[in-house]
This record gives structure tokens, sequence and C-alpha cells, in this order.
């Protein structure tokens, strides 16, 4: 998994009950966009992850 300052990542619920989470990263840890990340949730919460296999990247749209 490689991304971008400003890319969002999408948690899937991993049991019946729990809702999506999604979280923006805010710093790039890893070497050429790999694990870990700093990310913050929508509640402010941050967080240091290296997301697994019920986590989808959603690119930062440029406006281009």
């Amino acid at each position: 998994m490689q991304v971008s300052v400003g890319d969002r990542l999408l948690i899937h619920g991993r049991i019946v009950g729990q809702r999506d989470r999604t979280a923006e990263v805010i710093e790039v840890l890893g070497s050429n966009g790999s694990p870990p990340y700093r990310v913050r949730f929508e509640d402010g919460h941050e967080t240091i992850m290296s997301p697994g296999p019920d986590t989808v990247v959603r690119p930062f749209a440029t406006g281009a």
C-alpha cells in the first residue's frame, strides 16, 4: 500500500454493527509512500498506523 499526504483511508468495520471510519493521511513515515502513516480521524484523534487488509485508499483529488 502506498499513499501520499492528503489521501484518505477508509477503514471498514471488522465486526457486525461497527461503522466504517475515515482517516486523512497527514504524514507518511515509511519510505516511498509505504507505512506507517500518521493519520487524523473525523473526530480529530491522531494516531500512527500501518493499515491492514480492511483498509481502502481514497486518493486526494487535486481538482485538475
